[in-house]
């Protein structure tokens, strides 16, 4: 009869080894002469993406090599965050673009107020567990993070490419190349490619990947001084102004999230999936399947739509998608639009599109 394995957790690992250098050396030594043979597992977990993988699972620590598995906890799935708020979908898509799905954060709401309520309380109050906790996430990841947070301002600010990044920010080539690539190492950052292009492509752009960093630098870490001033009011009038635009970028990554998560599209296989553009002309999402020959073409609509708006954001979609270079001999294409409302998606998906709302994920 097998053994079953006792449970030895050390959470915030990385706390451990910043008192003491030697700690990963001395667990090498108790791990080799005492549980290697053991019925244990031992497991080490800890906040700092950076510390874990360069001080336990990199190549130079004295750990290498003795594990039997990562694992990267990645936030909820859209679907539970009504789990934390019974609100409408519309109200936890919002919630989503400034959140991510953080459990931590999610449980800070309070489902008897509104969005915006809960925002001035949680951002935007002077020592407020989420206005400040961007800066210090940063500050654990990095000794001196004033240019990284000068980088992800500007690409918080839709500076998405490198010319555009390094004229923002006011640094050097050389040194926005370097802080993005440690970004992107750690997951903050994520480099983007059009979908169909060669990994070799020139066509970068770079995007926040969590949601709550992308609206702490888009609104939050701008406004600090009034912050701290206590002008609540006047900078949540600034944000509202703004914030239907930030939401229309965010509702493409959570219709991505919902792809990959099998929601929409359940029964397509999708080896690709990303953004495609070329000079001027963009799709938000396109999906390819090498298996089945077939391509998805996305358009993400953070409004609400009739019917003949709708059909007119489909037909201009069929035409900018012949620009995409990807099997067009034989490939076969579904044409699909996901808005935060739209009339007439019965009549429309007649007509041989794929039409999803707001409401189709509610009934998950």
């Amino acid at each position: 009869m097998e053994q079953r394995k006792i449970p030895i957790i050390i959470d915030e690992f990385p706390y451990l080894i910043e008192r003491n250098r030697t700690i990963p050396s001395q667990f090498q030594r108790i791990w080799d002469l005492h549980m290697r043979d053991s019925p244990v597992m031992l497991i080490l977990s800890g906040s700092s993406i950076g510390i874990m993988e360069q001080e336990v699972l990199g190549y130079k620590s004295p750990l290498y090599g003795r594990r039997t598995g990562q694992w990267q906890v990645e936030p909820l799935s859209f679907e539970h965050l009504k789990e934390f708020l019974p609100w409408s979908g519309v109200f936890l898509a919002q919630v989503w673009f400034i959140t991510g799905g953080i459990p931590a954060y999610l449980e800070l709401f309070d489902p008897t107020t509104d969005f915006w309520s809960n925002v001035s309380r949680l951002f935007l109050t002077k020592g407020a567990y989420l206005t400040m906790e961007a800066e210090l996430l940063l500050q654990y990841e990095f000794r001196e993070p004033a240019n990284y947070q000068t980088i992800l301002k500007a690409i918080a600010e839709r500076h998405t490419s490198l010319g555009e990044i390094i004229q923002q920010s006011g640094l050097d080539r050389s040194m926005v190349s370097k802080y993005l690539s440690v970004l992107i190492k750690l997951h903050i950052v994520r480099e983007e490619l059009p979908v169909t292009a060669t990994p070799g492509s020139r066509k970068r752009r770079y995007r926040i990947s969590d949601p709550y960093l992308s609206f702490w630098f888009r609104f939050v870490y701008p406004e600090m001084t009034a912050i701290e001033a206590r002008q609540t009011s006047q900078v949540l009038e600034r944000i509202k102004d703004n914030f239907p635009r930030f939401s229309g970028t965010l509702f493409e990554l959570l219709t991505e999230h919902l792809i990959r998560e099998k929601i929409f599209f359940p029964d397509t296989p999708i080896n690709q999936l990303g953004r495609w553009w070329h000079n001027e002309t963009e799709i938000d999402l396109v999906g390819i399947s090498e298996s089945e020959d077939s391509m998805i073409c996305v358009e993400c609509k953070w409004t609400d739509l009739s019917q003949n708006e709708a059909r007119v954001i489909l037909k201009k979609l069929e035409e900018k998608s012949q620009m995409i270079r990807w099997r067009n001999d034989k490939r076969k294409t579904i044409y699909a639009l996901v808005g935060r409302k739209i009339a007439g998606k019965s009549e429309i998906r007649k007509s041989g599109y794929e039409v999803y709302d707001l409401s189709d994920i509610n009934r998950i």
